[in-house]
């Protein structure tokens, strides 16, 4: 996906929150987010998208120490502002990276084809996740509005390749594989993660041989995978097939880290 298109969702989805969150009380509970109330989640958000906003526009070059959880959301503006200090977070990030020089070099903690890249692709999936947990808290007995397709395969992607292949002998205590696939057919985009062994490793594609004992195929539309693997919908709505217990394995000790 080029970094335009990642754009033009951050702005999209990042508008999608900030209706959801108008239309609900600051103290709703987000059940994606246990402990959470809807302000944690702005307080959070907003502090994220003026961090990602600093290293593009400042050219930051190395990692700068960031507020802990427990500060940040205690450093959030009073709620009659909190919603508009969204907003204003979310339109200079938009702003810094439609400016930005392509190739502006600045710290980055994944892969990327360029620190610009980087920083669109990141910050369009973390908006989009935390959209859906502001749809969770607005209308909890309701699925969060479906992501396009294509942005959807773009974030499993950026989810198994990017995080999952961090370190991804410690997602399992024992060796295990899990596949997955975003639709069926033969073109369907697909992933190995191979899990809790020496030779752990994440690939596009599936990989049969990879196959062991503990062996798990999860398949399902991209949307529904997307939502699924972030844990923002119930693994029910997916196809799985195999050993159950590896899917349940990566969703318990897949978790985004900063570096």
């Amino acid at each position: 996906m080029e970094i335009s298109e990642h754009i033009e969702h951050l702005a999209a989805q990042g508008e999608l929150l900030a209706q959801a969150a108008e239309r609900t009380p600051l103290t709703a509970p987000v059940p994606s987010c246990p402990g959470w109330q809807l302000r944690d989640l702005l307080a959070h958000t907003g502090y994220v998208h003026r961090w990602a906003t600093a290293y593009v526009a400042d050219a930051q070059p190395h990692r700068v120490d960031r507020l802990g959880e427990t500060e940040l959301l205690q450093a959030a503006p009073p709620d009659d502002v909190l919603r508009g200090w969204f907003r204003d977070g979310h339109a200079a990030l938009l702003a810094t990276l439609r400016g930005a020089d392509p190739a502006v070099r600045c710290w980055t903690f994944m892969d990327a084809p360029s620190p610009l890249a980087f920083w669109a692709r990141r910050q369009t999936h973390e908006t989009t996740v935390h959209c859906a947990d502001a749809q969770l808290a607005a209308a909890p007995a309701q699925p969060p509005a479906a992501v396009p397709a294509g942005l959807a395969a773009d974030g499993i992607d950026e989810l198994v390749t990017g995080f999952g292949g961090r370190k991804p002998g410690k997602l399992a205590d024992a060796p295990a594989t899990l596949v997955i696939r975003a639709g069926d057919g033969p073109g369907a985009p697909a992933w190995t993660v191979v899990m809790g062994q020496p030779d752990a490793r994440v690939c596009r594609g599936a990989d049969p041989a990879a196959a062991g004992d503990r062996y798990c195929e999860v398949s399902g539309p991209a949307p529904d995978l997307y939502l699924a693997l972030w844990n923002r919908r119930p693994p029910g709505v997916l196809d799985v097939r195999g050993d159950s217990g590896v899917l349940a394995t990566w969703l318990g000790r897949m978790h985004v880290r900063w570096a």
